[in-house]
């Protein structure tokens, strides 16, 4: 084998390390995904240096992206907090994705990676209920007048879990905490209060107050049991965005082989692999993305099922939303079912006050993050610096409606791609690539579902796993994916 045979071997091995990588930790751990993607982006480098070619052709895609960059870019410069909205522009690196993924992933390869990403998602799920079992925190039954918490407004029967970056389950734990922070130190206290992940940051101890008995001032003895799982992430809304995605390729997957081979191994497999990421979805109790899912997967169902097996799909989807609506009232606050809940007022409110202010900056919007700094100023609500809590408002509200245009021309475009591939792999009965299609084209219209009421574009996890969903999409869409059939 020549030296530069190698060489290009190696970047492609390396490249599809990197994936491996990133699809293992996609649904945990941010910090390892992007190592995955930067190994990734080495492996490509060099594979490209050895044969002087990206490995990509262009694509219809490309000219919106482009100008989407160049227009946040714009918006940045001419931003309320330019220094604000500059520093956010590191956030648009996910966009890299989409090409590494096109351009070193192969038909086998992708297959694989899609396996280890079912794979990690029900990890990730069976931990989730681990943790329920287990319980989270301390449930705060008393709080003395001088403690410490009072500065943080802590309530009796909110639930302190994690302090700084470390978990707590008693309050010894708490305790034990307080007393090892150097004196004068800040502490964020990550707290549930009526169903809701808080934190809440601030808190700083005197010395004196160390030295205690009890440094925290509390009383509880129990775990909290009723929580909304995250898994090992550090918030049940991005855990449940990228459930939703890596639900609907196993879903796809699985409908595939029952249309093309009947009930076989892999239907079985993937069919479990399905109701279990289903059930983690669930445990969130993220109303609007359960609802995204079911919405995508009728697409699936849709296209892919006939007779009574759409009957039974109907059936097994009305009992998880049964089943996600008695989590939520289990774990969220009164009247959460009914959108009656503090949450879904401070939504509407919000959303409200970002609808009103977009026609003052129309073109390029306020810039990205400006919000944070004018949050009352602005008429937002509360002291929680949030944001808008749909994605095409955000958009329209920090970068302006052109951009709002090229994203739903590019969101329309990727459906339309993908549904005509997906539908001439099924004519080929190519059931593993038709399969995937599927399950991309359901978990692009759960993300865009979810995205109407969640600003699911601006969460980095989510983001970098819908980029690298419409990378393997797109590449299957291509002339003749089925020739790159390499390693």
């Amino acid at each position: 084998m020549s030296t530069q045979l190698f060489s290009e071997n190696l970047g492609q091995r390396i490249a599809i390390a990197g994936l491996l990588i990133y699809v293992a930790f996609a649904p945990h751990s941010v910090a390892a995904s992007a190592i995955g993607i930067a190994i990734a982006g080495i492996g490509w480098v060099l594979r490209s240096v050895q044969t002087r070619s990206l490995g990509l052709s262009r694509s219809k895609f490309d000219l919106i992206i482009v100008l989407m960059l160049v227009w946040t870019g714009l918006s940045s410069l001419l931003s309320e907090e330019p220094a604000i909205s500059i520093a956010k522009l590191t956030s648009l690196w996910s966009v890299f994705i989409f090409y590494l993924t096109r351009a070193v992933i192969t038909r086998r390869s992708a297959l694989f990676l899609v396996g280890v990403l079912i794979l990690s998602g029900c990890v990730g799920t069976l931990y989730s209920a681990f943790d329920l079992i287990r319980g989270r925190g301390v449930v705060v039954e008393s709080i003395a007048p001088r403690s410490p918490f009072q500065r943080v407004e802590i309530l009796p029967g909110d639930t302190i879990w994690r302090i700084g970056s470390r978990r707590v389950y008693s309050l010894a734990d708490v305790d034990e905490v307080l007393r090892s922070t150097a004196v004068n130190t800040p502490l964020t206290i990550s707290i549930i209060s009526q169903g809701e992940h808080v934190e809440r940051p601030g808190l700083i101890l005197s010395s004196a107050e160390q030295q205690s008995a009890s440094p925290s001032g509390l009383t509880g003895s129990f775990r909290n049991h009723r929580f909304r799982a995250s898994g090992w992430t550090r918030h049940y809304v991005t855990f449940a965005e990228i459930l939703q995605i890596i639900a609907q390729l196993a879903l796809g997957l699985a409908l595939a082989h029952l249309r093309n081979h009947g009930p076989n191994k892999y239907f079985r497999i993937t069919l479990v692999a399905t109701a279990l990421l289903a059930l983690g979805l669930a445990f969130t109790a993220m109303r609007t993305v359960i609802v995204a899912f079911a919405i995508g997967a009728c697409v699936v169902a849709w296209r892919s099922l006939h007779g009574k097996h759409k009957l039974v799909f109907v059936f097994a989807l009305f009992f998880l939303i049964a089943f996600g609506a008695v989590v939520v009232s289990q774990t969220r606050a009164r009247n959460a079912l009914a959108l009656g809940d503090p949450s879904s007022m401070l939504r509407f409110q919000v959303a409200r006050v970002g609808l009103s202010r977009i026609p003052l900056h129309p073109v390029f919007g306020h810039g990205m993050d400006a919000m944070k700094r004018h949050w009352n100023e602005w008429g937002f609500p509360g002291k929680d610096q949030l944001h808008l809590h749909s994605t095409p408002l955000q958009l329209a509200f920090d970068r302006g409606l052109p951009v709002l245009v090229l994203w739903l021309w590019l969101m329309a475009l990727f459906w339309t791609e993908i549904a005509g591939g997906e539908k001439r792999a099924a004519d080929l009965s190519d059931t593993h690539v038709y399969g995937i299609l599927l399950g991309g084209l359901g978990g692009l219209t759960g993300f865009l579902a979810s995205s109407l009421v969640n600003y699911n574009y601006g969460d980095g996890e989510a983001a970098m796993l819908f980029w690298w969903l419409m990378g393997l999409c797109v590449f299957f869409t291509s002339r003749d994916p089925l020739v790159k059939s390499g390693p």
